[in-house]
């Protein structure tokens, strides 16, 4: 119990006790023997147990009441007792169950009242206490309300401040993972092709001058289009707002993606069923930059890994899903058949994938490697098929 419940408690029993000492002019207001002294100062000792036990608490108190009426004694503190336990006990039960036993408290003090006025003559002022005793019950109900309302509102408060938190959190974590999504993206393969160009132009420096040139300026290009694409990052990470968002690219540049790495000596296949010249064969905006991540993904791991230095891409619609498929055969058997990538790129990958709501497949195939990705597309009429053959330089010869 603390120290305001204590003094409260003491204070209630002041005013509780000091009317049965009073010299009031009323008798009737007076303790007529010491036996209802004893009746009318009970509940002060009473009171506190209203606590713990509200509505024992408060029929004792009505006992006590109704037992000095009948002993002739119209007892204010006694009745100042009912009223206080019948506040507490509203106060800390709820209505379902307080409001049977205050409404039977009102009717037994009230017909109690009554029976002794007509019994013994005294003016039991039944009116007055019983609506005394209804209003404490209405006033106690009223304040558990409020009470029950003010910790619901801080309740949802702190849980609003918790999702905040999650939300922010969460904001945060997704926000680490498109970052290092686009930092992959945007540096892997570049620096995989400049690598690779590196070695070709090292090795033909002496005896292929004009290959060592061309690799010199596939190194050139990737550099460039690297440092664009991390100044562009960083552009978007300072700038406040969405207005920063930098164009994503798609399948229009893949055969940018499939030159660099035909510079570096590799033998590409692109077979592409889409017609993606044709406007009326456009893929949504977004399958269409994780389409090309999945063919820059390939090509990258190829880089890496691959063996025969040959990579085949596949660009199909099956049903209502375009399907893209990466694969780099091995030259000899068992080669490379567990190809290591960092791991980073095809878990980024795999997020960018269902994001759009496809699937992505990883994994040794027959012969090779493969990497498959299907990706939801609206209904559309197939497009006739177009098949663009190994990668030939810029002047758009094909094999």
């Amino acid at each position: 119990m603390t120290r305001r419940a204590v003094l409260v408690d003491l204070f209630i029993a002041v005013l509780v006790v000091v009317p049965s000492f009073a010299p009031v002019p009323f008798p009737e207001l007076r303790p007529s023997s010491p036996l209802v002294h004893v009746i009318v100062l009970v509940p002060a000792i009473l009171l506190p147990l209203r606590r713990r036990w509200p509505r024992i608490t408060l029929i004792v108190c009505l006992v006590l009441y109704v037992t000095a009426l009948a002993l002739g004694t119209l007892a204010p503190g006694a009745a100042l007792a009912v009223v206080i336990a019948a506040y507490g006990m509203s106060d800390r039960v709820g209505r379902r169950e307080a409001a049977p036993v205050a409404i039977a408290v009102v009717v037994a003090l009230i017909g109690a009242s009554i029976v002794v006025m007509l019994t013994t003559g005294l003016d039991t002022r039944f009116l007055q206490v019983g609506l005394t005793v209804a209003l404490a019950g209405a006033l106690g109900d009223a304040a558990r309300s409020r009470r029950a309302f003010v910790d619901a509102v801080l309740e949802r408060a702190r849980r609003a401040e918790q999702t905040r938190e999650a939300e922010a959190q969460r904001r945060v974590t997704e926000e680490r993972l498109r970052i290092a999504r686009d930092l992959h993206d945007a540096v892997a393969h570049q620096i995989s092709v400049i690598s690779l160009n590196a070695g070709v132009a090292s090795s033909a420096l002496e005896t292929r001058p004009e290959r060592a040139r061309e690799a010199l300026a596939t190194i050139r290009t990737a550099s460039r289009e690297v440092l664009g694409e991390i100044g562009s990052m960083l552009t978007v990470l300072r700038t406040p707002d969405d207005g920063g968002i930098r164009d994503q690219p798609g399948l229009a540049r893949l055969g940018d993606v499939v030159e660099s790495v035909r510079v570096a000596g590799w033998d590409v296949v692109v077979r592409d069923e889409l017609g993606l010249d044709d406007p009326a064969n456009a893929l949504p905006l977004g399958v269409d930059i994780v389409a090309y991540r999945v063919v820059q993904e390939g090509l990258t791991n190829a880089l890496k890994h691959g063996t025969a230095r040959r990579a085949h891409i596949l660009l199909r619609r099956d049903d209502a899903e375009l399907e893209v498929v990466v694969t780099n055969p091995f030259d000899r058997p068992g080669a490379g058949t567990q190809p290591s990538p960092s791991g980073f790129g095809l878990v980024g990958l795999r997020e960018r994938v269902e994001s759009v709501g496809g699937r992505l497949d990883a994994g040794a195939a027959p012969g090779g490697y493969r990497l498959s990705a299907r990706l939801p597309l609206p209904a559309a009429s197939h497009p006739p098929e177009v098949e663009v053959g190994r990668a030939a330089p810029r002047d758009g010869a094909s094999t």
